[in-house]
């Protein structure tokens, strides 16, 4: 049995979206974009995936760096990287069987999400995920939060033409501090 390790850091659980792709997808080398504090990366990690974490702020990654030298973890690497850049990594950097952006979209610069979401194609191996859940803007429901980026109807089946939709929705759903928002979920397969 493993231990949570979200539970003993004072984690928020690791996203329900992220649970539920797990139950398809082998471990492989992921890329868990927008991680914060590392609550989805140390699931991922605790179920044999080897985990590249990127998040634009140092103290939450630092506060997962701190967890992986605690436990001895030697399956999640922690970096701060801004996904502004539109660049994953660094010329012919690895490419992931999993792509996690769970509730991290929505903080980018509008300007910069179409490269983003491109570079995502990119390193993703033939075969290989990408999961995305971002906030919705809406005529139905009009976004309540002041996020630089939301999604529109269908923008992400457009965006990932031609992959395998395994799931797509636009539900509305609850945040953690209550507010009523409608999101896009998408896990997509890429083609082999």
């Amino acid at each position: 049995m493993t231990i949570d390790l979200n539970s003993r850091y004072g984690l928020n659980p690791a996203h329900s979206e992220v649970v539920e792709a797990c139950k398809i997808i082998e471990p492989c080398d992921t890329l868990d974009m927008g991680c914060s504090n590392g609550r989805n990366a140390l699931y991922l990690g605790q179920l044999g995936f080897n985990v590249t974490a990127i998040d634009i702020n140092p103290s939450a990654i630092d506060t997962l760096q701190r967890i992986i030298e605690q436990e001895g973890i030697n399956n999640i690497k922690a970096q701060v990287l801004d996904i502004n850049s539109a660049s994953l990594g660094n010329g012919e950097a690895q490419k992931y069987g999993f792509i996690s952006c769970t509730v991290t979209l929505m903080f980018i610069n509008p300007a910069n999400v179409d490269a983003i979401i491109a570079d995502m194609h990119k390193r993703t191996l033939p075969g290989g995920y990408n999961l995305i859940v971002c906030a919705m803007s809406t005529e139905e429901h009009p976004c309540p939060v002041p996020f630089p980026f939301t999604l529109n109807t269908g923008q992400l089946p457009e965006a990932y033409a031609g992959w395998e939709l395994i799931k797509y929705n636009e539900d509305v759903g609850t945040m953690h501090n209550g507010a009523n928002l409608q999101f896009a979920t998408m896990l997509a397969r890429k083609p082999s």
